[in-house]
C-alpha cells in the first residue's frame, strides 16, 4: 500500500472515532449504560455483596418491607405477536435480514415457551423472594425467634401472591414455629394497587398532560436503523412505525433474561440504540408513575402505603418489646414502588426538570425498580439510651433520606416527622 494513503486511511479512522467521542461529550445528557442495566424495571433483582453493618449500641426491633414481585414471564404475547407479524410479512416479500430471521426464531421461541405462563413468576422471581428472605432471616434473627409473628399481605395478581408465598415458605423453612399470617385479594389494593382506583391518578393516565413531553422526546431519540437491518432497507415501513417497532423489539429482548431466556441483546442494538430505547422506556415511567414537574399525582397516590408504612412501625414503638408484629411483609408491582419511593424523596427515586432530557441521568428504573425491588424501613432500639433509630434499605442497601444529610441511622422521631411532611397536607395527622 502507498504510505500516503496508508496514512491517509489511518487519519480519516482517527478522525471518524474522534468525531465520535466529540459528539457524546457534546451532549452532557449522553449516557453509556450497559445492555443488563437498559433491561430497565425488567432488570432482575441486583442481590447486595455484603450485608449492612449495624452498630453493636443498636438492636433491631421491626422490619417493615414492602416489596415488588419477582422476576416473571412476559405479561403477554402482544409484543411477540406484533413482532412476529411484521416479520413473517419482511420474509413474504423476501426482504428479511439475517438478524430479522433470528428475531422472529426468538418470539416463536417466547411465545411456546411461555403459553401457559404470561405474567407468572419463573423460577429466578422465586429465588430473587427466597434469597431476600434468607438474607433477611441471618441479619435479623432475633426479629425470627421462637413462635414470632410474622404478617405478609399481597395484591391479587398471582405472580405477587406467589411472591409472598415463597417468601414466606422460606421463612418457614428456616424456623417453623414462626407464627405466618397471609392475606391477599382486593382488600389489599389501597395500598398495593391504588393506580387502579385513585379517581386523580385514573384521571391523569386517561388525559395524559405528559403526551406531548414524551412524544417529542420519543420522535428526537427513538432510533429507525434496527428496523431496516432486521426488516431489510426495502422493507414498506414509515420511520414513525419503524421507531415504534423498535421500541417493541427492545420491550422483548430487555425482557428476556427475567423471563430465564438467555438472549442477548446486543445481538441485535448497538449499546447507543439500547440507550436511546432504554432512554424513552424510561422517561415514560417517569412520567407515568413518578413526581414530574406536571403533576405530584403518580406519587400522591402512595399516600395510603406511606401512612400505613409509619403507623405500624408506630404501633411497635409504643407497645412493650415482646408484643406487636415486629415482620410486616407487603407485595405489589413496580407501580407500588416507582411512587412510593417518590413520595419520600428517596436519592435517586425522586426528580423534578423541565429539562426531561435530563432524567435518565438521575431517574434510572433499573435503580428505582428492578424485578423483586424493595424498601426496608428497619427499626433498632439503642442498648444505651433506650431510644428507637431507623434505617431505609433500597434493595438492601442503606439509603439517606433525609434531604442534606448522609444519615442513614435516624431517631424514628426525627424520621417520622419527615415521612409526614413527605404525605400532601390533607393525609397529615
Amino acid at each position: 500500500m502507498n504510505c500516503n494513503k496508508k496514512y491517509g486511511f489511518i487519519l480519516s479512522a482517527f478522525l471518524i472515532v474522534a468525531a465520535c467521542v466529540n459528539l457524546s461529550a457534546a451532549d452532557p445528557t449522553h449516557t453509556q449504560y450497559t445492555a443488563l442495566q437498559c433491561e430497565g424495571s425488567a432488570m432482575p433483582y441486583p442481590v447486595p455483596e455484603l450485608p449492612a453493618e449495624v452498630p453493636d449500641s443498636l438492636e433491631p426491633v421491626m422490619i417493615n418491607h414492602i416489596s415488588r414481585h419477582g422476576a416473571r414471564y412476559m405479561t403477554s404475547p402482544s409484543r411477540a405477536l406484533t413482532l412476529k407479524r411484521t416479520l413473517l410479512r419482511a420474509d413474504s416479500l423476501g426482504t428479511i435480514t439475517a438478524s430479522g430471521k433470528k428475531l422472529l426464531e426468538i418470539a416463536d421461541y417466547v411465545i411456546e415457551k411461555s403459553d401457559g405462563r404470561w405474567g407468572t413468576l419463573d423460577s429466578l422471581g422465586m429465588a430473587e423472594q427466597e434469597g431476600i428472605a434468607a438474607r433477611m432471616f441471618a441479619n435479623y434473627p432475633g426479629l425470627f425467634e421462637g413462635g414470632a409473628r410474622v404478617t405478609a399481605i399481597s395484591s391479587y395478581v398471582p405472580r405477587c401472591i406467589m411472591s409472598m408465598d415463597v417468601f414466606t415458605h422460606k421463612l418457614a423453612r428456616l424456623n417453623n414455629k414462626l407464627r405466618i399470617y397471609t392475606s391477599s385479594g382486593s382488600q389489599n389494593s389501597p395500598l398495593l394497587r391504588p393506580f387502579e382506583i385513585d379517581a386523580d391518578y385514573i384521571a391523569y393516565r386517561r388525559e395524559r398532560p405528559y403526551a406531548e413531553v414524551y412524544s417529542a422526546y420519543f420522535l428526537k431519540t427513538a432510533p429507525v436503523a434496527p428496523a431496516r437491518r432486521m426488516l431489510g432497507k426495502d422493507y414498506p415501513m414509515s420511520d414513525d412505525n419503524a421507531r415504534h417497532w423498535c421500541m417493541t423489539a427492545f420491550s422483548l429482548v430487555s425482557a428476556m433474561r427475567a423471563s430465564g431466556f438467555g438472549i442477548d441483546a446486543t445481538s441485535f442494538f448497538t449499546n447507543d440504540e439500547l440507550n436511546a430505547l432504554w432512554s424513552c422506556n424510561n422517561l415514560s415511567q417517569y412520567l407515568e408513575r413518578s413526581a414530574n414537574v406536571i403533576s405530584r399525582v403518580p406519587a400522591d397516590i402512595a399516600s395510603d402505603l406511606l401512612a400505613d408504612l409509619i403507623t405500624t412501625a408506630d404501633n411497635v414503638v409504643q407497645t412493650p418489646e415482646t408484643a406487636g408484629t415486629r415482620v410486616q411483609l407487603r407485595f405489589g408491582h413496580a407501580e407500588t414502588m416507582f411512587p412510593l419511593l417518590s413520595l419520600m424523596h428517596v436519592p435517586g427515586c425522586y426528580y423534578l426538570t423541565n429539562y426531561y432530557d435530563t432524567v435518565g441521568l438521575h431517574w434510572r428504573n433499573f435503580y428505582v425498580a428492578p424485578m423483586a425491588c424493595n424498601l426496608q424501613m428497619i427499626l433498632f432500639r439503642s442498648n444505651v439510651s433506650g431510644r428507637i433509630y431507623v434505617r431505609f434499605d433500597l434493595n438492601e442497601v442503606p439509603v439517606p433520606i433525609l434531604p442534606g444529610s448522609d444519615r442513614v441511622y435516624l431517631p424514628w422521631t426525627e424520621a417520622r416527622d419527615y415521612l409526614i411532611r413527605c404525605l400532601p397536607i390533607d393525609k397529615q395527622p
